[in-house]
């Protein structure tokens, strides 16, 4: 079951014959009650109303079942100077455009109540190589970028690919997001 708010996102779910996807809250999914073995919720959990979610976790999930959210923060990148640059755009730049939300991500969730049985977790990564054209166009799918343009009414990232690409050079660069994960047992 694949699900999400937007009908637009989950209708981006490739079909499969195993998969079923539809539109619902996270907080009202439809499910049956103790139905679930593992529910996940990747890079999202910041923007659910958490109570009504919690309980709708607590109903769906079988005794003993697994819920496992994750986000990711600040991307890093191969090269100190070229992270150097990119924080100070995410911070001073555009940070003063992110929503109050993202304090949650930047801290992996471990701040939120968990009403779970906690279990340990390992370590992940997402890696990509890319050229610097597509950090940039991340870059500019970031809320942040967005209420940047809005208010200010230039894209400040065309300055940000000025001051990189002299470091950068021609060559795709390894591009990691440490993944921070909260994963639990339902103690029903």
């Amino acid at each position: 079951m694949a699900t999400d708010a937007s009908a637009e996102q989950i209708s981006q779910v490739p079909a499969h014959s195993r998969i079923r996807r539809y539109a619902a809250p996270a907080e009202a999914s439809g499910l049956a009650s103790g139905t679930v073995d593992l529910l996940t919720v990747a890079q999202a959990l910041h923007w659910l109303p958490l109570p009504e979610f919690w309980d709708e976790a607590r109903r769906v999930l079988r005794p003993g079942g697994v819920i496992a959210v994750w986000t990711y923060g600040n991307q890093r990148l191969d090269r100190a100077e070229l992270d150097r640059r990119l924080e100070s755009f995410y911070g001073s730049v555009v940070g003063p455009y992110w929503p109050p939300e993202r304090r949650l991500v930047e801290t992996g969730y471990a701040t939120l109540d968990f009403p779970f049985e906690e279990l340990e977790a390992p370590a992940f990564d997402m890696f990509l190589e890319w050229p610097l054209s597509a950090l940039l166009a991340y870059v500019r799918t970031w809320s942040a970028t967005h209420r940047f343009v809005k208010e200010r009414g230039f894209d400040p990232v065309v300055e940000l690919g000025r001051e990189l690409e002299p470091e950068w050079g021609s060559s795709p660069r390894l591009v990691r997001w440490p993944l921070s994960l909260r994963v639990g047992r339902s103690r029903g």
